[in-house]
């Protein structure tokens, strides 16, 4: 592992120099690699695993739109795709990569399938966490390990596809074979992770929960919403509300501080969105702040995984979500972005 400052705090990390997709495929020679699930995560891991080189095999529900999926990836039925149970018997590092929702569900009918010396796989340390809840406790003989790309598997599959990397976190809840840590890492580097640091099941999904309903998704969707309508309230069209609020974030600002920081963007914007940026960002701070502090208490406690749970065992919850779904993506400022999306000259 190579030590990097990351803002005068020293960490491990392991890049692609350090371990290549050489080592990768070698440590992992005499492997079958089962993913289970090809929803979110799973294509992209798999199709990258796959590229690579690596021994792997999907495991998906027959006769639903996720097997079509996989068939249309090119796994072949009998050869590389079967039902989850005879995947997870065929594999010797088990990838559990569906819903959590659905992880609970599947567990009874995979766990007599986890035999000594076999890997399971997390991309996302809820199962384990939280296993009071879940009752995902897996075989004392067995590895289980995670790599969690910091980013959606579609994001993983495409920067591969541009030779490019996702960063990700890795973790080890249990060292069965001695083999663990080899294992975690050719993993990580197989599913096209850029570098790759440490964490634990808990830190994982403590950070991955207040992420997704701060900053990443809940936090920025409130702020997008916010603005705009103060704008739409004062006047202002929908094209302009959403060009100020979305467009010039997501097409301009975004792509500067990804580039080189936060810093570096506010040095190459005007001096009046300098001075007005930095002054107010203290009272956003202060005004966000106790919500973040109650969104990870709330983590920590898990209750917002008990939430999770609950709701996502409705018999009814899918039709639940999407009527949800349905008003944002109907919202006037969603649609509004429809209509940008299109008029933007790539898409003429």
């Amino acid at each position: 592992m190579a030590t990097i400052n990351f803002g005068g705090v020293n960490e491990q990390v392991v890049t692609r120099e350090e371990f290549p997709l050489e080592k990768a495929i070698a440590v992992l020679k005499n492997e079958t690699i089962a993913v289970i699930g090809y929803g979110v995560q799973g294509p992209g891991q798999s199709l990258n695993l796959r590229d690579n080189g690596f021994n792997v095999i999907v495991g998906q529900r027959k006769g639903g739109k996720t097997w079509d999926k996989a068939i249309a990836d090119g796994w072949v039925p009998g050869e590389t795709l079967f039902e989850i149970e005879e995947a997870v018997k065929r594999g010797t590092i088990i990838q559990y990569l569906l819903s959590d929702a659905a992880q609970i569900e599947v567990w009874a009918h995979i766990k007599p399938y986890l035999t000594a010396g076999k890997a399971l796989y997390f991309s996302h340390g809820f199962g384990i966490t939280y296993k009071e809840r879940t009752g995902i406790v897996p075989p004392a003989d067995i590895d289980v390990i995670m790599v969690a790309p910091k980013g959606s598997g579609t994001s993983l599959r495409r920067l591969f596809l541009e030779g490019r990397g996702l960063n990700s976190s890795y973790a080890i809840f249990q060292d069965a074979t001695g083999k663990a840590f080899e294992r975690t890492v050719a993993l990580g580097i197989g599913v096209g992770s850029g570098y790759l640091f440490e964490t634990d099941f808990k830190r994982e999904v403590y950070s991955d929960l207040t992420g997704e309903r701060g900053t990443l998704m809940g936090a920025i969707q409130g702020i997008l919403l916010a603005q705009y309508e103060v704008l739409r309230e004062n006047g202002h069209t929908p094209s302009e509300a959403f060009n100020e609020t979305v467009e010039e974030l997501t097409q301009s600002l975004m792509l500067l501080f990804a580039e080189k920081g936060m810093d570096w963007m506010y040095a190459n914007c005007s001096t009046t969105a300098q001075r007005g940026a930095l002054d107010w960002m203290t009272p956003f701070h202060d005004a966000t702040k106790p919500v973040f502090e109650k969104l990870y208490k709330e983590v920590a406690t898990g209750n917002e995984a008990q939430r999770s749970i609950d709701s996502n065992s409705k018999a009814d919850y899918r039709e639940g979500l999407e009527r949800e779904l349905k008003a944002l993506r109907e919202s006037e400022m969603w649609q509004t972005g429809a209509t940008v999306r299109k008029l933007r000259p790539e898409n003429k």
